[in-house]
């Protein structure tokens, strides 16, 4: 039965991309977690039209970054390398000035190869610093794209921003998000959030806008087309409407216990944005930043809504392959911790969906571990190339073919120099650069708030997940 059943999933495959090579829709959203309504992370949630893409092919609940941080997330992403081999842990090192990805193929690189026009809109790497109304100078590779908007040292176009401003000690423009006026001592200016501007201000409208024109242009070659969406990252400056979808009266605050951090690693502490949950207990805000995070994460959907519908307007839709992925989770307060940064389930954890037609089948789903380091084979595999030495993940083609598949390899996570987390079906152990250990058990403890490392009988489940440790570690 199985031969028969891949045996069809060819022929689909190869009578859809045989005569004309897919087209590529590549979409990267920033800081989204498993917060949305597929993944079953949170009651409530209102994601419709990410329901409705996963739907539509096959969404990856174990997903899992490379890296809890934007820059080492997004350069594993690009180049299939890992973090431990390229030696990009932080946001601020330039990738091309690692030995290991100077020449390095991106996979626009790849694309241009195979005989794609590459083009680009939003973030898709990491940018290096804030301005008042936009996210600033990136480290974007000119020379992989054939056009990117709004242009190749920019990612996105000028934002919505607060008029009211106050500064702090350290000099930094701050927003209040309840009154306009300054709240004690506060975390960095852009941990902010509130309800302003109208869509079409915003700069996912604009980058979507951008992406929409490019998909109902007339190509002579077939079409790579990266757009990244950068809400739900901070600041959560999203149109009112949005926030009206989510009543404070009805929001949850993430379950934490009290000692949680007792047993965890020092290492890991000091990781810790403890301040900021200090600063929002302080200021009774906890549940407004959730509705803010929830409020961006809505308005991302429907910028999401609005490109897939361009899509399907531009009569490309039944040969494009769509890929999303989000570069990584986000702490919103558990563990006394905000943003992401650790090596904990929930700033790893992310949602990846794949629509390839002919080969996904809809509604398919999968809880094997799976990194986003695969997403490069399996687009080189999915368009019939061959995979390559550079690349360090695996396809997922075989488990588009057969859902059914158990035998996965666990996820890598790597966070600085030699902290690794490795997170199987039901397991996720850690193993930290000063020796400490930790083990949670996602089948009765799916908050990891019981380390059990130091259960004797569980020694040997350790050893058996630290084999998959990197052996390269660049300093």
């Amino acid at each position: 039965m199985r031969k028969i059943y891949l045996a069809i999933a060819l022929f689909f495959t190869t009578s859809v991309f045989a005569q004309e090579k897919p087209n590529v829709l590549f979409i990267a959203v920033d800081d989204l977690n498993d917060w949305i309504a597929t993944m079953g992370g949170r009651d409530g949630m209102k994601t419709p039209n990410l329901d409705a893409l996963a739907a539509q092919g096959m969404i990856f609940t174990n997903a899992h970054c490379s890296a809890p941080s934007c820059n080492p997330s997004r350069t594993s992403v690009m180049t299939g390398v890992r973090p431990s081999t390229s030696g990009i842990y932080n946001n601020n090192q330039e990738w091309r000035k690692s030995s290991a990805l100077a020449n390095a193929v991106t996979i626009p690189e790849f694309f241009r190869k195979e005989g794609y026009s590459t083009k680009g809109t939003g973030k898709i790497f990491h940018a290096l610093s804030w301005t008042k109304t936009t996210y600033g100078k990136d480290m974007n590779d000119t020379k992989i794209w054939d056009e990117y908007y709004p242009s190749n040292g920019g990612s996105l176009p000028e934002d919505v921003w607060p008029k009211t401003a106050v500064k702090d000690s350290t000099g930094y423009i701050n927003w209040d998000p309840v009154s306009g006026k300054g709240i004690g001592k506060r975390p960095p200016h852009y941990f902010d959030f509130g309800a302003l501007g109208k869509d079409k201000m915003t700069s996912e409208y604009k980058v979507v806008d951008w992406a929409i024109q490019e998909l109902n242009k007339k190509h002579e070659k077939p079409l790579f087309l990266a757009v990244g969406l950068f809400r739900p990252h901070i600041p959560w400056f999203v149109p009112q409407k949005y926030f009206n979808m989510y009543p404070l009266s009805e929001v949850k605050l993430p379950r934490i216990m009290v000692n949680d951090l007792d047993d965890v690693s020092p290492v890991a502490v000091k990781w810790l944005a403890r301040d900021w949950q200090k600063w929002i207990l302080d200021n009774n805000l906890w549940e407004k930043a959730v509705q803010a995070y929830e409020a961006s994460i809505s308005y991302t959907d429907a910028m999401l809504g609005r490109l897939i519908q361009g899509l399907k307007k531009s009569g490309k839709m039944n040969n494009t392959i769509i890929i999303l992925w989000s570069d990584h989770g986000m702490h919103i307060g558990e563990k006394q911790h905000w943003e992401k940064f650790t090596l904990w389930e929930e700033s790893t954890r992310v949602p990846l969906m794949i629509v390839a037609p002919g080969l996904s089948k809809p509604g398919s789903r999968s809880s094997q571990p799976v990194s986003l380091l695969d997403i490069y084979p399996t687009l080189v595999d999915i368009v019939g190339a061959k995979v390559f030495n550079q690349l360090e993940g695996k396809s997922l083609k075989p488990l588009l073919l057969n859902p059914a598949i158990t035998d996965i390899e666990p996820a890598i996570i790597t966070w600085h120099y030699n902290n690794h987390a490795v997170r199987s079906e039901r397991w996720r152990y850690i193993k930290y650069v000063n020796g400490d250990e930790e083990l949670y058990d996602h089948q009765t403890d799916p908050d990891e708030f019981y380390n059990l490392a130091k259960l004797p009988g569980n020694r040997s489940l350790m050893d058996s997940m630290q084999k998959w440790i990197p052996k390269i570690n660049v300093k």
